[in-house]
């Protein structure tokens, strides 16, 4: 990717993360029902760099059909707040940084190089395009 092109996508993440960070705030408390809780708890989810979450391991069935209707849910939303400002794609990164620097510590995320982490209380690693 060119720089100038690299530095319009930044300004583009930045943008869609102040105009849409009431979304990504919406994002960030789905699913917050005992079940989502208590497998995110366990580290069998956690936030992937695409803006979706992710199973992680050999989780149960019904975590990875909780997984799935919540990135249905994501991905309408993505589609819904994208429309004529962006790509969804470009939406879902924006909202990815949000939500993987809104993890807490003992949760998990996926970093940059792709491999799961474990957040400490430092600053999660986030791919460096992230405003």
């Amino acid at each position: 990717m060119s720089k100038i092109r690299l530095n319009s996508f930044v300004t583009l993440c930045g943008a869609l993360a102040l105009t849409f960070g009431a979304g990504s705030a919406a994002l960030a408390q789905d699913g917050r029902d005992p079940a989502y809780a208590a497998a995110r708890a366990a580290g069998q989810v956690g936030e992937q760099k695409d803006g979706y979450l992710g199973v992680i391991g050999n989780a149960s069935a019904d975590v990875r059909a909780m997984v799935r209707d919540l990135n249905n849910k994501r991905r309408a939303i993505y589609t819904e707040k994208a429309a004529g400002k962006s790509t969804i794609e470009e939406y879902a990164f924006a909202t990815a940084c949000r939500l993987i620097a809104q993890t807490q510590p003992g949760e998990k995320y996926q970093a940059t190089d792709g491999s799961w982490q474990v957040r400490s209380a430092g600053a999660p690693d986030r791919d460096p395009r992230c405003p």
